[in-house]
């Protein structure tokens, strides 16, 4: 007898159901994890912005935000749902319907300024086809601003200390990628060596604490923050090493990788 599960499905909410409504959730302003100052802040940073592209873009919020900052830039939605892709029409240049773990992005070589992913790598398992189509369409000193939950955050370490799971990564749940800080450099760094420069880096939320806490401590320890963000600077030309990476470092997973031929012309 499977007794957890059993007990686990008597309980609309804990497990089988909708997420329970946590008896701290009201002193939390939910939208911090999205970070919009965040945003704003990187938006400034990357320089001048003539093209913006959102994958997973969503409402629009964070294409938005860059347009305040930058009115003359194109704004360009990727998005894998057909219904906000409809609805982004409404507010963006251009929009297209793609699987970013599958399709290449439909942008030319070396020709975006800024491309965003907020709260969308943490939903996909190829990171290395992702991080390819996003370094071959970025011009050498063009940005890639990166949103991400943090499995090393604050109240995860708490979590931890009495065994319980990270919150946002559970096995029943849209998220399949831990990301921390250390690690993304890390990997980064792997992949395409000396091809990314940090810009800056920056946390957002911070549970279990209303905004007028969270953000003052998120700024001092964005480390330990729920979400986190990265503005990397493309530093070189690119050769195609992210797609080539997972073969080259003998992987046993059968990550995507496209057409991408590997041969050791990819590394330096």
């Amino acid at each position: 007898m499977v007794t957890g599960l059993q007990d686990a499905s008597k309980k609309p909410g804990s497990f089988f159901g909708a997420r329970p409504q946590h008896p701290l959730r009201f002193m939390v302003d939910t939208a911090e994890q999205y970070g919009p100052h965040v945003i704003e802040r990187f938006a400034r940073l990357a320089g001048k912005v003539e093209t913006v592209v959102d994958l997973g873009a969503g409402s629009g919020r964070d294409l938005s935000i860059v347009k305040s900052v930058h009115p003359s830039a194109t704004a360009i939605a990727v998005e894998g749902m057909q219904n906000y892709a409809e609805e982004l029409k409404a507010i963006t240049d251009q929009v297209y319907v793609a699987d970013i773990e599958r399709d290449s992005l439909p942008f030319a070589d070396d020709s975006i300024d800024l491309i965003m992913a907020n709260q969308v790598l943490e939903h996909t398992k190829e990171v290395f086809w992702i991080f390819h189509n996003v370094t071959r369409c970025l011009k050498v000193g063009g940005h890639f601003l990166i949103g991400v939950p943090n499995i090393a955050s604050f109240h995860n370490r708490i979590l931890g200390l009495f065994g319980s799971h990270p919150s946002q990564h559970k096995l029943c749940s849209a998220h399949v990628r831990p990301f921390s800080k250390n690690d993304t450099l890390k990997f980064l760094n792997a992949c395409f060596p000396g091809g990314y420069r940090l810009v800056a880096f920056a946390g957002s939320q911070f549970y279990p604490f209303p905004r007028s806490i969270a953000r003052p401590l998120a700024s001092v320890f964005p480390g330990a923050a729920f979400s986190i963000f990265f503005l990397i600077r493309k530093e070189k030309p690119y050769h195609q090493q992210f797609a080539a990476y997972p073969h080259v470092a003998g992987f046993r997973t059968n990550f995507w990788r496209g057409d991408v031929e590997v041969s050791s012309q990819y590394w330096e």
